[in-house]
């Protein structure tokens, strides 16, 4: 997974300047205020920062579609750039006008990197260390908060600290992130396959996961070009398929038994369907996760966490149950590996093996020779076959664990499930092809098969084949292809599909989570605090704990800023840690009541007398104690989350809605921040933050799923089981 790491550090580059920024303008603006004059004009001192937010807004609402079009690098690119142009205008800025052009094209560039650092990364990523990647544009950006919090600090050792030289040294990190963007880093694969670019997706994917077979990936990646549609929870027993001469221990087709073909060759099994909801199931722990509450249980009230539960979003209550029904132990290297659920069943061949078409393009002449066509384009535009071609035969041969399929992450599988109908008069019937995806839920009693849910849907890749059978001795087979089948560059949606793809169940309810997790992420008020804090703990009083340095208070406030920021660096390699073995969703629901309690500290220290060395301790503590606890929990995992929950085709847009409300929250946060302070003081202010941070604990419990580990595709489908609620199972 090195190859995965190493592009996850270099696509974080860009929230390393973010935070390199951040912490820049909260230093420089102590001099900027002077230079201009803004001590009176508290509303443009707001500008002075808001106008970077204004700029990242303004591009975030077409950088998701605009990335879905062109790709995610180019628009790495563009950010690197625009990075660069911004730390020289900030160098020159004459005046406050030039000052407030370059934080304009500053926000270009933020918005650009902010969005889709964490898309990049999520497409990339393997299942296993996503969130611990995704967590990486976190410890990059704090450390570059730090790095620049050690230069300001030195040149306010200086008789005359010039701003322009603190916000221009910009320019030099950018120039690296531009190397790396251009020279670096690969196009994300699921955008590839997405244009039906499949043999350059095929090579960023072996570079990323450092091994040649990818075929189970390249198959993954081509199912979750689809969204919408129903997905249905089924639960088989599933065993191998019968070699010839062999019995059907399922009774063939007559005891209702379905086969199953994985995404390599000469893979295929049986599989027959058992009640839902037992003993030890998914549904069957999904449904006892809403007996407790973890939040009930933290709070020692289990009566309103019980109540609290029978609110509670059923994707919430599904994911819940599969990570407790099933939790993958870690392997030897420390990280956490899916489990091989057939890894003993590729002994037998199918009737219908898998393989792929190497380019998403017209077959060659052998090809045609092989499938008896006449070099003529095809109906479909030239298409002869699609990507996975069921009329092929494998070569490979019996032998006990001989071929085996690939695991899509997290302890699934991906299988298509081929179900045959009878014949009719005329001698045709009709075999219908549903993507599987698979999770092992334990051994069935005979000991050789095992017990599996599968999320069970349309296929992206095959819908319906119709099989010829007139002639007993001659079969023809004629698949009907899928959207993905034609061409993904050719099926994309136009915008105005996109759109009404946003009212799918699955996607609606998706966004619905996403955006207010922003919302709710940037009213507990970080970055205002981030970006102010010098002022913040000026006015609390921090001078008077390094006086004895000799230090002038400006030099106080932001050596303060600095050390505050290193501390944030330990925890957040904790929260890396920590993101794919306890989860996303147990980090929030742990990290959140500590922010609570210490902006409760931070108000108390404000409101009841004190000696002026207590308040100051007390309130310097309180924000370190603040701060480091966000960067564990609520900092990072809203982008996490915003870029895991959404389907492939309509990832980009929803993460531009998400960035577009995450950047008006910011501005409206940044802007009052001043005015607040000047009118309620710090209790007040710290007070408003309690109280969302209290709104944001009882949403998580509620509405936020465990993603943890789980394909991107996986979790997309249950949130669209989800949005139609859970599924009724039998209690007897």
């Amino acid at each position: 997974m090195r190859g995965a790491a190493l592009v996850a550090l270099a696509a974080a580059m860009g929230n390393m300047l973010q935070g390199w920024d951040n912490a820049t303008i909260a230093g420089s603006l102590l001099y900027i205020k002077r230079e201009f004059g803004l001590e009176a004009h508290p509303a443009l001192e707001g500008l002075v920062v808001a106008t970077s937010l204004i700029g990242a807004t303004v591009v975030t609402t077409f950088s998701g579609p605009l990335s879905d079009s062109i790709g995610r690098r180019p628009m790495l690119i563009a950010s690197s750039l625009l990075y660069a142009l911004a730390g020289l205008l900030m160098l020159w800025s004459p005046t406050v006008h030039v000052l407030l052009l370059a934080r304009l094209v500053d926000g270009l560039a933020v918005g650009l990197a902010v969005t889709l650092v964490p898309v990049y990364i999520s497409e990339t990523a393997p299942p296993e260390i996503r969130g611990t990647l995704n967590t990486l544009p976190q410890f990059t950006g704090s450390g570059g908060m730090f790095l620049s919090y050690c230069m300001v600090f030195a040149m306010t050792l200086a008789p005359s600290p010039d701003w322009r030289v603190m916000l221009g040294v910009l320019f030099l990190p950018s120039l690296l992130y531009i190397a790396v963007a251009v020279l670096y880093l690969p196009e994300s694969p699921r955008w590839l396959v997405s244009k039906g670019r499949m043999r350059e997706a095929r090579v960023v994917l072996q570079m990323l996961r450092n091994r040649e077979d990818v075929e189970g990936e390249m198959a993954l990646l081509a199912e979750g070009l689809g969204s919408g549609g129903v997905t249905a929870i089924e639960e088989y027993i599933v065993g191998p398929a019968p070699v010839d001469g062999e019995d059907d221990e399922f009774g063939g087709g007559k005891s209702g038994g379905v086969t199953l073909f994985g995404p390599e060759r000469g893979m295929s099994w049986v599989a027959q369907p058992v009640p839902l909801g037992g003993q030890g199931s998914m549904l069957g722990s999904a449904r006892q996760s809403r007996q407790g509450s973890l939040l009930g249980s933290a709070m020692g009230l289990s009566r309103m966490g019980s109540m609290l539960d029978n609110l509670q979003d059923p994707v919430v209550a599904l994911l819940g149950g599969l990570h407790e029904m099933n939790r993958v132990p870690p392997n030897a290297d420390g990280g956490v590996t899916g489990t091989t659920l057939f890894t003993n069943f590729g002994s037998v061949l199918g009737d219908h093996p898998l393989d792929w078409d190497e380019e998403n393009a017209a077959h060659s002449s052998d090809d045609d020779d092989e499938h008896g066509n006449d070099g003529k384009a095809s109906a479909d535009g030239g298409l002869r076959a699609p990507l996975l071609d069921m009329r092929r035969q494998s070569s490979l041969t019996g032998g006990e664990g001989m071929a085996s399929t690939m695991g899509i992450g997290g302890g699934w599988q991906l299988a298509w499930k081929w179900t045959e109908g009878e014949a009719g008069p005329d001698g045709t019937k009709q075999t219908t092809v549903q993507r599987m995806y698979l999770h092992e839920e334990g051994a069935a009693t005979d000991g050789h098969n095992v017990h599996a849910a599968a999320l069970v849907s349309k296929s992206a890749l095959y819908t319906t084949t119709t099989t010829t059978t007139n002639d007993e001795n001659l079969q023809h087979e004629h698949p009907i292809m899928g959207p993905a089948l034609v061409h993904p560059a050719t099926t994309a949606a136009k915008p105005g599909a996109l759109w009404r793809e946003l009212l799918e169940p699955g996607v609606r309810h998706a966004l619905f989570c996403g955006v207010t997790l922003q919302i709710l992420q940037q009213f507990s008020g970080i970055n205002g605090v981030l970006y102010y804090t010098p002022q913040i703990l000026d006015q609390a009083g921090v001078s008077v704990l390094l006086e004895g340095l000799g230090l002038s208070s400006d030099s106080t406030s932001i050596l303060i800023s600095g050390l505050t920021t290193l501390l944030m660096l330990p925890t957040i390699v904790i929260a890396m840690r920590l993101m794919d073995v306890s989860g996303r969703r147990s980090l929030l629901l742990w990290t959140i009541p500590v922010l609570i309690a210490s902006l409760v500290a931070l108000v108390t220290a404000d409101i009841v007398p004190m000696a002026t060395t207590a308040h100051a301790a007390i309130s310097t503590g309180s924000v370190i104690v603040y701060f480091c606890t966000f960067v564990m929990g609520f900092g990072p995992i809203p982008n996490i989350l915003c870029s895991e929950i959404f389907p492939t085709r309509v990832r980009g847009l929803c993460i531009a809605i998400c960035s577009l409300t995450f950047w008006l929250c910011d501005i409206i946060v940044t802007y009052s921040l001043p005015v607040m302070l000047n009118s309620v003081g710090l209790a007040g202010v710290f007070s408003i933050y309690a109280v969302v941070c209290c709104i944001a604990l009882v949403f998580v419990a509620l509405r936020v799923p465990e993603t943890k580990g789980l394909p991107l595709e996986v979790i997309t489908e249950f949130f669209n089981v989800g949005a139609k609620g859970l599924p009724k199972i039998d209690d007897d």
